[in-house]
């Protein structure tokens, strides 16, 4: 009498949305730059297991878990303060994970480094 058709679930949810993973360049490459930081030296005084791939990787902007960008963030305070006079680290005002990757919570575009003085300092710009 009535042509009803069967009512088919569907077999697979509906696709989600991708990620975006790549993000660009980060700030905590410029950050490194300023410092006159490499990825060895992030390596090498990081007391924690940090490999150069997973610098490289936070700094083209590949997407962190919050504890791998801590992870970055502590080991970048690390190799700083290593290269610092006494009288410097007292000053010095460590980097947190959202000054350093734009896509962490509470990232702010328009914050100024805090330790601008102290750079500008001990690597003033050379004019060429």
């Amino acid at each position: 009498m009535f042509n009803i058709e069967p009512f088919l679930q569907p077999t697979q949810a509906p696709a989600m949305e991708e990620e975006i993973r790549d993000l660009g360049p980060q700030p905590l490459d410029a950050v490194m730059l300023r410092w006159s930081l490499t990825n060895h030296q992030l390596v090498e005084d990081s007391p924690e297991q940090l490999n150069h791939k997973q610098i490289q990787r936070a700094k083209a902007g590949r997407r962190l878990t919050l504890k791998m960008m801590m992870k970055v963030a502590r080991s970048l305070n690390i190799a700083i303060w290593n290269r610092l006079s006494k009288d410097d680290k007292e000053t010095f005002v460590e980097y947190l994970h959202k000054d350093l990757f734009n896509y962490s919570k509470d990232f702010n575009p328009e914050k100024t480094d805090p330790n601008e003085e102290m750079l500008q300092r001990l690597f003033p710009e050379t004019d060429s």
